[in-house]
């Protein structure tokens, strides 16, 4: 047997990369053309299409009449298709994404005659912790792979298993995916080439065949590869073709013993290329963007809106899969190829915002147009502040805000708007064209509640609601001409609007809910409950009594939290060379950091109730690009304002902190340190529907240095430092484990570069990308700080980052002003420490019911109960793929008990419209009233 051998002819087909994706496709359809007539002409040839069904879909979109012969390739087992909609980079998207490609991939494949069922992942960057539960909750029992696996596994498989305990085994492709091209190099050799291979890696095998993957990159198999094999076949040598779920199913014994838990990171046998989680930043930042809309988009539409938006949301998701592709949304391709990537993101996000704004209109047609209607995506009741446009109280009066149950709470005003929107002077003969821009009854963006038309003077008054009775524009237009015609000559034309600002509102939302406020004058001002303390701002100090920030002189801060812990020098910026390329970092040979600013200012903006901001600015000279050979930065700098925003907000135990710079150097990479009060020995980041632990070193043994730098999606965590997080990021603990040190930026030229000092082979051709420079681009990041001494758990970090990444919504309300608001709405409500819910959504049976799907994790090692209440009368639980477990009846909410690190998928059936309506009642009526008690006694109610 040891001389046997299984070849998988596949590709592996980069959607988009070195080329742009309709580049790409070109060549995809030449090489799926060469891959039918192969198959069609030679039943024994079998065909792998690299675990993605975006390769056949960009196929039959230019080849659709070829639908029925590459479903008949399939039925007979010489095509294996899916099960991924796309190969994607695990770590730079949601876990969400990836369940939804998973189930996009698959879904399609089955209207093709059926999916693989191996979880093919050949060539991502690294694997992440709870992949093998995703597999197993769908079904799947074997995953196959390059990349990550550690030096601990010495065979040819083991067995990956998850936090959870899920397990899959795991064929090892340990020379990559393309490792059968060497032995086909010469066709007349191939048998003695084979011989060779197998007697190298004798002891991977054991008494299994060599599985020999007969591809590469773009590019479809030799037609004739099938008679080669023939030939090279004989009474010592076994060679047959085989798809990879064949070779895994039908030629392998090994069950595989060595078992590897979580994450797969190692350098020990590929490059896993690092670099990539934050190159190009405004991808990781669109992404962040796209998922958020779109999950906000599906929980809105499945709870506030009849109508079903599926399609357009379906829409929206497969751009969003399509760009988390590995070499996509890392940015490892050219300008033009990240520039399509950014563009099909920013319209995910279009597509998802429309179904999202017209889900809340049907709640604010309800709401008067003088108030707001707030809507909160979470599961779990929030007082959050929002910023409203609203009328100037009148001197003598105080702004208040007021909600459904009568209550009121303090307003903060932050701006106030000019008033005088233009002063014209003009000839009567030119007034005509004044009123062209008069479209019914909007003027410069507001409505005419009333004009002023005296002799040479004519005086627009203008407001968000107009108080006036109606306006008619024919009898204005009458009206001005005939006093143009009596008093010709200078006219004055002045628009004015009504006095308005911008108001800070507290607003209490129920889970998953909607509530109404507006501001209104008031002789008396509203207080804070006595539990809260008001934010402040002094020239250096920020408080709210749950967090503290002192600006030192460095313009550094010391962030104090509410249990004492203090983190002194937090946002320590550090700018070095960057000699690299998209793919690893690497510093110039003689560097040089900047650390220390030229120049501080700080600036208090808002000093309290409900908020408290201070800007600082640090100016650094940071050099404006390396030197002519790349081991040395320029000695010419540019002065680079950084502006540090500093935040507190009444209520929130952590400090939000938001960076701006415009760039304008080239080749650096600039990280935010955060100072630990001890050493840690190791750091755990969240994404990816677990909390994953790391050490200080990182596996190497290949031809890349093992930088310890680590993805990380909502939250980093080591010693006594929390950082939450708005997009996914790179990190790393520096200094012996003294500080974590997070990128805000690399800023690099070319896709690859040949020699790289920390890495052996090029990862790509040398191809220039000078938008990887991001030159001239304004950049921002944003975080919030969360000093805790009990770490990631006892800080309430999942909470904290969700809370912090996932703003309330607020529209203006359409119905009639000064009508009453609307009581507060209650949608789903999750109860639990640790539950994650990563996705609330309408679903339709095949009998044509709705449903609600929800999808819950325990993020924790212990395990947790979720309580999850609603107007529901039945629970089902269902895979990852939508198939149902097993239901039950519900009659008082559904409590779920779940494992460690298990995610859980349930879909409830929605009661009639009578229950419905009684048990959101309840419900309101229970939370305004701990609302109401919370605002009028200072207690905040247990519930």
């Amino acid at each position: 047997m040891r001389n046997s051998a299984v070849f998988v002819p596949h590709f592996h087909w980069d959607r988009e990369w070195y080329e742009p994706f309709q580049v790409f496709r070109h060549r995809l359809v030449a090489a799926l053309d060469t891959v039918l007539e192969t198959a069609e002409a030679n039943p024994d040839f079998r065909f792998t299409v690299d675990g993605q069904m975006a390769a056949i879909e960009d196929y039959l979109e230019m080849r659709p009449e070829n639908r029925d012969r590459v479903k008949a390739l399939v039925v007979g087992g010489q095509l294996a298709i899916g099960p991924w909609l796309i190969l994607l980079d695990e770590f730079l998207c949601s876990g969400e994404t990836i369940v939804r490609n998973l189930r996009m991939g698959w879904a399609a494949a089955a209207e093709l005659g059926g999916s693989m069922p191996i979880g093919y992942l050949p060539d991502m960057f690294g694997h992440v912790a709870q992949m093998p539960q995703i597999l197993a909750r769908a079904g799947i029992e074997h995953a196959a792979l390059w990349r990550g696996v550690p030096g601990s596994v010495d065979g040819h498989a083991f067995r990956w298993r998850a936090p959870d305990g899920s397990e899959v085994r795991t064929e090892f492709l340990f020379d990559g995916y393309d490792n059968g091209l060497d032995v086909l190099l010469v066709p007349d050799q191939i048998g003695r080439a084979l011989g060779e291979y197998a007697e190298m890696t004798a002891d991977r095998w054991g008494d299994d065949p060599v599985l020999a993957m007969a591809g590469t990159d773009h590019n479809a198999p030799d037609p004739h590869l099938a008679t080669w094999l023939r030939r090279a076949s004989g009474d010592e040598r076994s060679i047959t073709i085989a798809t990879l779920d064949e070779y895994i199913h039908e030629h392998v014994r090994d069950e595989a013993s060595a078992v590897v838990t979580g994450e797969l990171r190692s350098h020990v046998r590929g490059n896993i290329l690092p670099g990539v989680l934050s190159v190009r930043l405004r991808l990781k930042q669109r992404m962040a963007v796209a998922e958020r809309t779109i999950d906000h988009a599906e929980r809105f539409n499945a709870l506030w809106c009849r109508r079903d938006d599926s399609p357009f949301l379906s829409l929206a998701w497969h751009k969003i899969i399509e760009s988390s592709a590995h070499d996509s949304v890392v940015g490892s391709g050219t300008d033009e190829t990240s520039d399509q990537v950014e563009a099909r993101l920013a319209e995910a996000a279009h597509t998802a915002r429309a179904v999202r704004d017209a889900a809340l209109a049907v709640p604010a047609a309800r709401v008067p147009s003088d108030a707001y209607l707030v809507a909160n995506p979470l599961p779990v009741p929030r007082t959050a502040l929002v910023e409203v446009d609203v009328v100037a109280p009148p001197g003598g009066t105080v702004p208040v805000a007021t909600a459904a149950d009568g209550s009121t709470r303090p307003v903060q005003l932050i701006s106030e708007a000019p008033t005088v929107l233009s002063d014209e002077h003009m000839d009567a003969s030119q007034l005509e064209r004044v009123l062209r821009r008069i479209h019914r009854r909007e003027l410069f963006g507001r409505l005419i509640d009333h004009y002023e038309l005296t002799p040479g003077s004519l005086v627009f008054h203008l407001a968000e609601v107009p108080a006036g009775g109606p306006f008619d524009l024919l009898i204005l237009r009458r009206e001005v001409a005939a006093a143009a015609a009596a008093h010709p000559g200078r006219w004055r034309v002045l628009t004015l609007e009504e006095a308005r600002a911008t108001a800070l509102v507290p607003v209490d939302v129920p889970a998953s809910g909607l509530a109404a406020v507006r501001v209104e004058p008031s002789e008396r001002t509203a207080a804070l409950p006595t539990t809260l303390t008001p934010a402040t701002a002094t020239a250096r100090t920020l408080s709210n009594g749950l967090v503290e920030v002192a600006i030192a002189a460095d313009g550094n801060l010391d962030v104090t939290g509410a249990d004492g812990t203090v983190l002194r020098g937090v946002g320590r910026l550090v700018d070095g060379g960057d000699r690299g390329d998209s793919y690893n970092y690497a510093p110039p040979a003689r560097d040089a950091l900047v650390s220390e600013p030229a120049e501080i200012t700080v600036e208090v903006l808002e000093s309290g109730p409900l908020r408290a901001r201070t800007r600082v600015t640090r100016v650094y000279e940071w050099p404006v690009a390396l030197s002519s050979d790349r081991d040395l930065r320029d000695s010419r700098t540019v002065a680079t304002p950084v502006e540090t925003l500093v935040e507190v907000r009444v209520g929130e135990p952590f400090a939000r902190v938001s960076l701006s710079f415009l760039n304008q150097s080239a080749d650096h990479r600039l990280r935010l340190h955060v100072p630990l009060p001890e050493p840690a020995a190791g750091s755990a980041s969240a994404g990816q529907f677990a909390v994953t632990e790391r050490g200080l070193t990182a596996e190497g043994g290949w031809g890349e240095y093992p930088i310890p730098t680590f993805p990380a999606s909502s939250f980093v965590s080591a010693g006594a430092a929390n950082v939450l997080l708005d997009h996914a990021s790179e990190y790393e603990l520096v200094g012996d484990g003294s500080e974590i040190a997070i990128t805000l930026l690399r800023a690099i030229g070319s896709i690859s570069v040949n020699i790289h000092p920390l890495r052996d082979e090029p990862a790509a051709s040398e191809i220039p990308a000078p938008g990887a420079q991001d030159l001239g681009v304004r950049i921002e990041n944003r975080f919030a700080i969360v000093p805790s001494s009990t770490g990631w758990q006892g800080a309430n970090a999942v909470a904290l980052a969700e809370d912090f990444r996932n703003d309330v919504l607020v529209t203006r309300g359409t119905a009639t002003a000064g009508g009453l608001l609307p009581p507060d709405a209650t949608g789903l409500r999750v109860d639990g420490a640790d539950i994650l819910v990563s996705s609330v959504r309408r679903v339709t049976d095949d009998g044509g019911g709705d449903g609600i799907e929800v999808r819950l994790t325990a993020m924790s090692d212990t395990g947790s109960t979720a309580r999850v209440t609603g107007a529901f009368t039945e629970a089902t639980t269902v895979d990852l793929l939508g198939r149902p477990l097993d239901a039950a009846p519900v009659t008082d909410g559904l409590e779920l008990a779940l494992g460690p690190w298990e995610i859980r998928t349930v879909v409830l059936r929605r009661t009639n419209a009578r229950e419905e309506t009684n048990a959101r009642e309840k419900t309101n009526a229970r939370e305004k009233m701990n609302a109401r008690e919370k605002w009028t006694t200072g207690h905040t109610p247990i519930t």
